[in-house]
């Protein structure tokens, strides 16, 4: 809302837009005067602005692959005191995250285009159209190359 008031100020003025939206001007001059000058800020938003570097500092230097709890470990071995859920808001607003270990997550959807998906959407099942009538009692569906983890019922 700052940076709309920044822009909308020299024609409306500050006051006439924080009567509208839902900002007072004391919250509006205290967050510009904190832009100016970062001493002005809480402790803890100090701290974090440090915090945020070193935190980007050791994923980065670990490949992007640590999580949060190994960034905090990381931290603690180069001395510095955070707590772990403190890395962990802040790598979740910093929008970094470590690799999962394991497979990776399948979805079963069909990621192309198949020959059954237009009948299974009409629902009109004939004798001549079905699939099971073609090859006998133990004839299988005919299979969609990009079907991925789709469930075939016999």
């Amino acid at each position: 809302m700052v940076a709309f008031i920044d822009q909308h100020r020299d024609t409306y003025g500050v006051e006439p837009i924080c009567a509208i939206l839902p900002i007072a001007p004391s919250t509006y001059f205290l967050r510009k005067a904190q832009q100016q000058d970062a001493t002005t800020r809480s402790a803890r938003a100090q701290r974090d602005d440090e915090l945020r570097a070193a935190i980007q500092r050791v994923w980065d230097e670990h490949e992007q692959v640590y999580g949060p709890r190994k960034v905090w470990r990381q931290l603690r071995r180069e001395k510095i005191e955070v707590a772990r859920c403190t890395v962990e808001r802040l790598m979740r607003g910093l929008g970094l995250r470590g690799t999962s270990r394991g497979r990776a997550w399948k979805i079963t959807k069909t990621l192309g285009r198949c020959r059954t998906k237009k009948k299974a959407v009409r629902r009109r099942l004939f004798p001549e159209e079905s699939w099971w009538t073609a090859g006998g009692s133990n004839s299988r569906p005919p299979r969609c190359e990009r079907t991925v983890g789709a469930a075939v019922s016999r």
